[in-house]
């Protein structure tokens, strides 16, 4: 709520009669809501008054401006409340709450000052703006994260105001709150307990406001918190291990299996992605990151490999992972004939051979598996052979009768091998035996007895067939060599360790049958020893197969023998481990939790046993711990496991080696970088520079001003750090006047602003970064522009005073109020110079308008002077009010004659009645004091009182002939004629008047002697310069 002044009604009071002193101030106390007509006080009791000086007085409640909440009761005496009276509407939270006003009284004015104090009463419970608050949280927000709460509002105030807040259930949550400067209360919601999505993601809250109060009043506010995800939570693997079967004739495309793993969190921290490490095998299967379905990519040989050990990585998309294990076993499909060697065989063999006898040795190898590759081997019909076992797919085909080469010099023998495959397979060969014929029959004579004579030297020819019967293989030699060893390298002295002398082996045709192998071995018959004939790679060879052994016979003719003989190639340490990736790259979210996985590439080492990987070694790091998991087939999963939390904000990479070392003498050792992208989490909450900005700004800035920048920072990055600000009071006048740039901070003056009206303002400003937040305080000071214009009121006064009014006599009473500070309100007033007033201070903002000297309203009767009120602003403003003010009259002027005496001629025989002349008197006052009337003051002429000659007219002065003069019997009277007015006590002046008498020739002359007794008319002649009285003769004619 804007601060403002308790608004104090002044009161000015200017009278035409002297300011009466002001007696007393009472003070009453009321609690607000009374109803009307409830009694406050006995005002003529407490103010020492009668109830007859209140209706004499005229006694009357002066308020001002301000709306009547009191009214007075004259004839009780005693004030009552006019209308009901709400504290909150008329002070707000201003206390203490008072009405002012003043009692005026007239004949003789006076005025007391009243007081009527408005207690508050516990009406108003506290209320919430909004009955709920949405709050968006980050997961991760750390322990100590402050949310701003809105206020609650309560009208009351003292203890009957705002008290106290609670939060319920408060699991997580800690309520905190601080009193600030101006009293209120700052409600902040601070975690106390980590918040855990996947446990709760919506939270309900209420927030209860509480007064203080008798009874007790509370307002609630729901508070829902949406908890926003982070990932704090691994994908999970169904299962460590899934085992399959897949022919091996499986077309690519197949699918296998499908990997399954979930992953608590949400969205694209939920997002899981399936991924194979490179290895050789991998290139033969696929699967789809999506879904995890995984698929034959490749032709798979079941003679070439029969198991595959796949690792599954299944990520989400904030670094954090797990693995399994894909078993594939390939099914064997009889899809390879057997094989068929013809190792030693004779071309010839004698008739008289014995039964049993060898012809031919074969070797027959099919790759296939079980009843796929077991080979029964049969000859074509024939008697006179038949097809043996020997040991180890060794056949030898042998005599089976007696052989007569006279009934069959030449045999065709085809071996068929079959294997129990379904359907079977099946391989063929012919062997051609010719028999050589023994001198078995005797010659026959055509005829029994026959005579010839021949002389000659004769030689016996003989003809030898050798043949051989098979011999059992007589022994087994085991030889082992290193390695890489020479070509040329003796291996063993075979000769002697089979018993056989070296000329056997050079009889014998002695040589070595690998089948379709690489000869790597090389005999020498002449010495008997064998020596290597390539240089033989142990791990080309054999790969981590153990033990690693070369199998061949060595096969002799003349007879025919053979023997095995099994080289072991002993590793030796010459393959360091190896990364096939030497860089690994992890993005791992700040907010994966202590005990995240991450499995690391394998290293590869072609050596076996010792010489083969043994362990790995991670440099030395505070956040991760190496985690190594043996394997059925002895390989090793390679695991980072987070043992202390990452904070972005201190680190945001780490650069770490990982070390794989075998145990060969010397040991060797592979490395990998690792390189770790710590992410983002929104684990910081904004921070404002500071908890308080003060601005100031003239109440006539235009709106859009931009009051102040607040500015807060957030140790987030990307989006987490976006910071968003936004006035968080709840107090609609203060988010009618101001808005705020949510960008950039600025606090933005959004209407008009008046001094007069609040001085300053407090503003909550919240920045957010859309889960977690921090306030500050933005108090505005309004700065005064001299924008007011002092405001004259005039109080009492009068329209007309009396010009015998004395010096300092009061004729009008003004308040002049200027409701700009400092400067800007100070007021000065005068008014128009020359004229018998003046202006004088009576006590703040209070003037009296004065008689200064004393008044002629015939010098002036009426005056218009203007009040003219300016300020000390700059520029001054100023007002004026003119006063109309007319001077009554005093009766302080007598009547005036226009003459200081009158003389006047009438013409003797004049009619009585006869006007004979006008006196006239003026009279400077005005009105009835100003009418003159004429009195014939008494008076005797001749003894005969004036009044008998002459008259005067009271209104218009006119003097009039009583009766009709006769110049002989008088010539010339003198009177007194008063002018007097019309005043009270009237006043008056005289004037002598004299009255001549002019002579008519209204005597003739008479004759006194002799007696005329009859006479005629005779004219006269009388000179123009004859003086009065002269006398005229005349002549008759």
């Amino acid at each position: 709520m804007p601060v403002g002044m308790m608004r104090w009604q002044m009161v000015l009071l200017f009278s035409l009669l002297r300011l009466g002193v002001l007696r007393g101030q009472v003070s009453y106390s009321v609690p607000e809501e009374m109803k009307s007509g409830s009694v406050i006080g006995n005002i003529a009791h407490d103010l020492g008054l009668g109830v007859d000086r209140l209706k004499s007085g005229k006694a009357r409640i002066y308020t001002g401006d301000t709306e009547e909440y009191v009214e007075l009761n004259r004839e009780r005496g005693v004030l009552n409340v006019k209308q009901r009276i709400d504290r909150e509407t008329l002070c707000g939270q201003t206390m203490p709450c008072a009405l002012h006003f003043q009692i005026i009284l007239e004949n003789p004015m006076e005025f007391y000052t009243v007081t009527v104090e408005i207690t508050d009463i516990n009406d108003n419970p506290p209320t919430f703006e909004r009955g709920e608050m949405k709050y968006e949280i980050s997961e991760s927000a750390l322990i100590g994260a402050r949310f701003v709460l809105e206020k609650a509002i309560d009208d009351d105030v003292g203890v009957n105001g705002l008290s106290s807040y609670t939060l319920k259930p408060n699991d997580n949550f800690v309520l905190k709150t601080t009193s600030r400067v101006d009293g209120t209360k700052h409600a902040e919601m601070v975690l106390q307990k980590p918040l855990d999505r996947e446990k709760n993601e919506h939270l309900s809250l209420t927030l209860t406001a509480v007064d203080g109060g008798e009874p007790q009043l509370t307002g609630t506010m729901q508070i829902i918190i949406t908890v926003l995800d982070v990932n704090d939570n691994p994908p999970v693997c169904s299962k460590p291990e899934y085992k399959v079967s897949v022919a091996e004739n499986a077309p690519a495309g197949t699918i296998i299996t499908t990997v399954k793993a979930s992953d608590k969190d949400k969205d694209n921290n939920g997002k899981i992605m399936y991924t194979i490490p490179k290895s050789a095998a991998a290139s033969l299967f696929q699967i789809n990151s999506e879904d995890g379905v995984l698929m034959l990519n490749g032709n798979i040989d079941y003679e070439k490999r029969r198991i595959y050990e796949l690792d599954i990585q299944v990520s989400d998309l904030g670094g954090l992972s797990d693995a399994c294990k894909v078993i594939v076993d390939v099914t064997d499909i009889n899809d390879n004939p057997p094989s068929i060697n013809v190792m030693s065989k004779s071309t010839a063999l004698p008739e008289n051979a014995k039964p049993g006898t060898v012809v031919t040795m074969l070797n027959i190898q099919d790759p296939d598996s079980n009843e796929n590759g077991r080979v029964m081997c049969v000859l074509s019909e024939n008697s006179a052979f038949s097809i043996k076992t020997s040991t180890n797919n060794f056949f030898t085909v042998v005599t089976e009768g007696e052989l007569d080469r006279e009934k069959a010099s030449q045999y065709n023998i085809t071996v068929t091998c079959s294997d129990e495959g379904v359907p079977s397979l099946s391989t063929s060969v012919t062997l051609t035996l010719q028999i050589s014929d023994v001198n078995d029959n005797a010659p026959v004579f055509e005829r029994s007895l026959y005579e010839a004579y021949i002389v000659a030297m004769g030689r016996l020819v003989l003809l030898f067939f050798s043949f051989l019967f098979v011999s059992l293989v007589t022994a087994q030699v085991s030889y082992s060599i290193p390695e890489e060893s020479p070509k040329g390298s003796l291996i063993g002295n075979i000769a002697r360790d089979l018993g056989l002398d070296s000329k056997r082996l050079s009889s014998g045709n002695a040589r070595i049958f690998t089948g379709d192998n690489t000869d790597y071995i090389e005999l020498k018959r002449e010495r008997g020893v064998l020596i290597v004939k390539e240089k033989i790679d142990r791990e080309l060879l054999c790969g981590q197969t153990t033990p690693c052994a070369l199998h061949f016979q060595v096969i002799l003719e003349n007879p025919m023998e053979f023997y095995t003989v099994a080289v072991e190639i002993v590793d030796i340490n010459d393959n360091a481990p190896l990364f096939e990736k030497s860089d690994m790259k992890f993005n791992i979210s700040e907010s994966a939790v202590i005990g995240a996985k991450f499995l690391l590439e394998r290293a590869i080492d072609p050596d076996v046993g010792m010489n083969g990987l043994q362990s790995y070694f991670l440099s030395k790091t505070e956040h991760f711990a190496l985690k190594l998991k043996d394997q059925p087939d002895g390989e090793k999963i390679v695991e980072m496991v987070l043992q202390k939390p990452l904070d972005r904000e201190k680190q945001e990479e780490l650069f770490l080696v990982l070390t794989a070392v075998d145990g060969g003498e010397p040991q060797l050792t592979g490395t990998a970088k690792i390189h770790v992208t710590v992410l983002d989490a929104n684990d910081n909450a904004p921070v404002f520079t500071k908890p308080l900005y003060k601005a100031t700004i003239p109440e006539n800035a235009p709106k859009g001003t931009v009051v102040i920048r607040v500015s807060a920072s957030d140790a987030d990055k990307g989006l987490n750090s976006k910071i968003l600000y936004s006035i968080s009071n709840t107090i609609a006048d203060i988010r009618d006047l101001f808005k705020m740039n949510e960008s950039n901070g600025d606090l933005i003056l959004a209407d008009s602003i008046d001094y007069e009206k609040a001085r300053y303002y407090q503003i909550h400003v919240q920045a957010s970064d859309g889960g977690l937040t921090d306030s500050c305080k933005v108090t505005v000071d309004v700065t005064d522009i001299n924008d007011n214009k002092p405001v004259i009121n005039v109080i009492s006064q009068i329209n007309v005073i009396s010009e015998d009014s004395k010096p300092e006599t009061i004729v009008t009473m003004v308040n002049v109020q200027d409701i700009d500070s400092g400067e800007n309100g100070k007021v000065h007033c005068a008014i128009n110079e020359q004229i018998p007033f003046t202006l004088k201070l009576a006590t703040g903002g209070f003037f009296n308008l004065v008689t200064e000297s004393k008044l002629d309203r015939e010098t002036g009767s009426g005056y218009n002077i203007t009040v003219l009120c300016s300020d000390e602003g700059v520029p001054s403003l100023s007002s004026s009010v003119t006063l109309t003010l007319q001077v009554s009259d005093v009766n302080d002027n007598a009547p005036v004659f226009e003459r200081s005496s009158y003389e006047a001629y009438i013409v003797e025989n004049n009619t009585p009645g006869v006007s004979i002349f006008t006196v006239k008197a003026k009279d400077t006052d005005w009105n009835q004091n100003a009418r003159v009337s004429y009195i014939l003051e008494d008076s005797s002429v001749n003894g005969v009182p004036v009044s008998s000659y002459v008259s005067v007219s009271a209104d218009s002065g006119v003097i009039h002939a009583v009766r009709s003069f006769d110049y002989e019997q008088i010539k010339e009277f003198v009177f007194i004629t008063r002018a007097q007015d019309g005043g009270s006590p009237p006043l008056s002046s005289n004037v002598t008047v004299k009255i001549l008498i002019q002579d008519q020739n209204d005597n003739p002359p008479q004759v006194l002697y002799p007696v005329q007794t009859g006479g005629s008319m005779v004219a006269e002649m009388v000179s123009r310069s004859a003086d009065v009285g002269y006398l005229f003769y005349g002549l008759d004619s």
